[in-house]
């Protein structure tokens, strides 16, 4: 499958509690945290995603790491490898919502319809992204609460994002 068939060529995921389990009690970089904890089944999509070429995005709003810190504890899960690029408030100095999404969308140079969300915020990682024009999947684990719509829909495991994923692949 080449690029211009893909629907969503790049992928934008947010890092705590959609790749990476947060710790919002811990105010130093996650790179230094004793133990770091991948989200099940991320390490699966990731591959997947990777093996269909397109392009991977990490989209976060975390303050303390940079994007070294960022990519040094991604390798500690053994999942830097998968993104392209890291966008964070350290090197985009904007708080995720509208204006970050344009931001990555320009540094990109790619169009809103090209690129889809993963995260858990509805609000930075879904209405924010709508907003500008992204499609976004709502990874919702903690409730069974499901919202749906044209520019969105929702996930409860990793597992149901792959199926998400292989079944845009088959349209």
């Amino acid at each position: 499958m080449t690029d211009n068939q893909l629907r969503y060529p790049t992928v934008l995921f947010d890092w705590g509690d959609t790749v990476m389990r947060d710790d919002p009690a811990l105010i130093v970089p996650m790179v230094e945290w004793q133990t770091i904890e991948v989200i099940e089944g991320i390490a699966d999509v990731l591959a997947y995603l990777h093996s269909t070429g397109r392009q991977i995005i990490l989209a976060t709003s975390a303050e303390i790491s940079d994007e070294s810190q960022i990519r040094g504890a991604l390798a500690r899960g053994e999942l830097d490898e998968y993104f392209s690029h890291i966008y964070c408030f350290k090197n985009t100095r904007l708080p995720k919502g509208e204006a970050f999404y344009r931001h990555i969308l320009s540094d990109l140079q790619i169009s809103a319809a090209d690129a889809l969300m993963v995260g858990d915020s509805f609000e930075k990682d879904v209405q924010a992204a709508n907003a500008v024009g992204i499609f976004a999947v709502w990874f919702n684990p903690r409730s069974n609460d499901t919202r749906k719509g044209d520019m969105l829909v929702t996930v409860h495991s990793m597992q149901e994002l792959h199926a998400f994923f292989e079944s845009l692949d088959q349209k």
